[in-house]
């Protein structure tokens, strides 16, 4: 599994509209968003249309328009955030690029396989059991919710 920086970004941009909307200050422009958490404009302006076409934020033109969480940071996945700007959390190799037709084929016979399957379905719970609402908080008391030590 790869973090890419495309998905380091749309989290960083969500937990961004999730502290601007406890205060209620309204829609976030893109380009202040770029600005604060000193992020390239151009990566912004595409991540939050991804966003916004997978209902997670919510757009205003005008003026005073911009961005906005369209629901609770805690309802609000960390898995929904990677899906909606990468279309996947976990790229499995030998279904995107397979090595040999008949080993990778979804009939053939591969004792890999079923590891990289149950690695991913372990990603997709322990990403979705982590909301934005707990991104939103300290360091430390993310460590305790997803199970390891401060000195890790």
């Amino acid at each position: 599994m790869r973090i890419t920086t495309w998905t380091e970004y749309s989290l960083i941009i969500s937990i961004h509209l999730a502290r601007r909307g406890v205060g209620g200050h309204g829609p976030v422009p893109a380009r202040e968003i770029a600005e604060q958490e000193r992020l390239p404009g151009d990566y912004v302006e595409q991540i939050l249309l991804r966003l916004r076409r997978a209902g997670l934020v919510e757009s205003v033109r005008g003026a005073r328009g911009g961005y906005y969480l369209a629901r609770e940071p805690g309802q609000i996945s960390m898995r929904d955030i990677m899906t909606a700007s990468e279309h996947q959390t976990f790229e499995m190799n030998c279904e995107t690029h397979p090595v040999d037709d008949e080993r990778c084929a979804p009939g053939g016979a591969c004792s890999i396989r079923p590891v990289w399957h149950a690695l991913q379905q372990r990603v997709d719970e322990l990403l979705g059991s982590i909301s934005l609402g707990d991104l939103m908080k300290h360091e430390t008391q993310v460590q305790e919710l997803v199970g390891i030590s401060s000195t890790v």
